[in-house]
């Protein structure tokens, strides 16, 4: 094998191991969205399990709310 073949190879792993270093960095992004994600449905779940136990069996007479009314401002 000469030197510029040599060289090639060297340059295309190089490319590759950073290649792979991003990807492992955007893996670890992409898990901590869904961990921070599953948190957010965890509490969300929560919520709503809070809210069924408050509300008058059989709903009762009020009328119904637009759920958009309830978020908060930043949202």
């Amino acid at each position: 094998m000469d030197d510029h073949a040599h060289q090639q190879i060297i340059e295309r792993l190089e490319s590759l191991e950073i290649k792979a270093s991003f990807t492992e960095d955007l893996l670890d992004q992409l898990n901590m969205t869904i961990y921070r994600q599953q948190e957010l449905i965890d509490r969300l779940a929560r919520e709503v399990i809070e809210l069924r136990q408050q509300a008058p069996e059989g709903g009762g007479a009020a009328a119904p709310r637009n759920p958009r009314d309830e978020l908060p401002p930043h949202y």
